[in-house]
Parts: C-alpha cells; sequence; structure tokens
C-alpha cells in the first residue's frame, strides 16, 4: 500500500511540475519571440534570449550544476555535447556563453514561428539529408567557423528515449578544423529523464553539464575531422553514463 501511495504521489508530482514547466515555457517563448521581433540589434537579440532560456530552468527550480566552466575558451571555438532530449537546445541556449550560434536540424525551418525565433536568436540550420541543400548548409557553417563564430553543436543529429551515444556526424568537426578553432566536448546528464523523446510532459529532474578541456585542432593528432570527431567521442563517452551505440568495427 505505501509503496502504491508512494509512486501514486510521484507520478502526479511529476505531472503537476510538467504542467508548471510547460507553462513558464510557454510563457518565456512568447517572451522571447516579441525580443526576437522588437529588439534591431542582433547581439542584444543574442544576450535576451540567453536569458530567457535560461530562465525557464530558474523558474522552474530546475538544479543546474555546471561542471568545468573554467575549460570553456574566452575565444572562438566549437562545443559539441551529447544529445538526449527536447531541453537540451534551451539548455545549452541558457547556460552556455550568449555568442554562441547553434547549429540545428534543418527540419525545423518547417515550424515558421520556431524557425524565426531561432534564426533571429542567431542560430543556424544544417540539412541532415544527402544532397545540395545539405552541402550548402555544410559549407555555411564550415565559414562561419573561419569568420570566427563560437558554435554549439549536437553531433549526433537526432535523439532517441533509449540511453546511448549515437554516431556523430561530421559537419561540426569540419568547421572546427577548417576555423582552426579549439572543440569543446561536453556531456549531459538528467535531460533525458526530463524530456526523452515520445514523452510531451517534463518530469522534474537534477540536470547536469560538464564542460571538459578543449581538443586543439593545431594538435597534428586531431587536424582532420575524423580523428578530431573521434577523440571527441572518446572524452564524452568516458564521462557519460550510457554505452557506446557506434562501436568501433
Amino acid at each position: 500500500m505505501n509503496t502504491r501511495k508512494s509512486g501514486f504521489f510521484k507520478r502526479f508530482f511529476d505531472f503537476c511540475f510538467g504542467l508548471y514547466m510547460l507553462v513558464i515555457a510557454a510563457v518565456c517563448v512568447l517572451v522571447g519571440l516579441l525580443v526576437t521581433i522588437i529588439v534591431p540589434v542582433a547581439r542584444w537579440r543574442e544576450v535576451l534570449t540567453s536569458g530567457i532560456a535560461k530562465s525557464i530552468f530558474v523558474l522552474s527550480f530546475v538544479p543546474v550544476d555546471v561542471i568545468g566552466r573554467e575549460h570553456l575558451p574566452d575565444g572562438d571555438c566549437v562545443v559539441v555535447g551529447n544529445h538526449m532530449s527536447y531541453v537540451d537546445g534551451l539548455l545549452l541556449r541558457g547556460y552556455l556563453p550568449a555568442r554562441f550560434s547553434f547549429v540545428i536540424k534543418g527540419e525545423v525551418r518547417k515550424v515558421p514561428v520556431l524557425h524565426f525565433l531561432l534564426r533571429r536568436s542567431g542560430s543556424r540550420f544544417v540539412d541532415r539529408n544527402e544532397g545540395a541543400a545539405s552541402a550548402r548548409d555544410a559549407r555555411q557553417i564550415v565559414k562561419a567557423a573561419k569568420s570566427g563564430q563560437s558554435l554549439a553543436v549536437f553531433p549526433e543529429g537526432t535523439f532517441k528515449a533509449d540511453p546511448g551515444l549515437l554516431p556523430f556526424r561530421p559537419g561540426a568537426f569540419a568547421a572546427a578544423v577548417a576555423g582552426k578553432v579549439p572543440t569543446v566536448p561536453i556531456v549531459l546528464a538528467g535531460t533525458r529523464h526530463m524530456l526523452p523523446a515520445g514523452r510531451a510532459i517534463p518530469r522534474f529532474s537534477r540536470i547536469r553539464i560538464t564542460i571538459l578541456p578543449p581538443i586543439d585542432t593545431a594538435h597534428t593528432a586531431y587536424a582532420s575531422r575524423r580523428d578530431l570527431a573521434a577523440e571527441a567521442r572518446r572524452r564524452i563517452l568516458e564521462v557519460l553514463d550510457e554505452p557506446d551505440l557506434d562501436p568501433p568495427k
């Protein structure tokens, strides 16, 4: 009976928390949309939308621990992290410096309001399918890195409900090599429990962002995108408490 009551109260708490967080997120997204429409300067929009994204977690009383903040270079870099949940992008938008441009899957272009909000807040879009559009998007990302922009990318390109690190796509690492900027692996934990694939209402969860030491692309051992991706993946797996879904052949 006690176990049954405990399970009921946990489900009730998760439901109430989820509805509360959704309301907070909806209000913050509306404010963010107004900001992106009204504010004329791109830098101001980036700073304001970063603060709004962080507010979703703060106002929802979600504990977010950031470990290794000192490893993030002051200059330009490419951040690559594991992808676990719908909230990952919001999380990094709020807890990474506002100077980062986020690379997001091109399918978001089909959602006009969301596409407008993300584009005006500095995000970039990459078509995941092979073909001319994908190649054009990839060239734009490389060009951004060469021009001195800091990028944040989820190189898996997608996420699943089941735990595990999916294969990495090469775009982020090609951009880092072309731009000659450090690659910073980061590891997210707790977001898969909060809002995994297939779930509509978030659950309460403690979240941790672990920022690992940067990988110097000037080092000859990591001068190719393949070697750089392999090293970033190895470092993430050392910290991530999930299986490797793309083990070496």
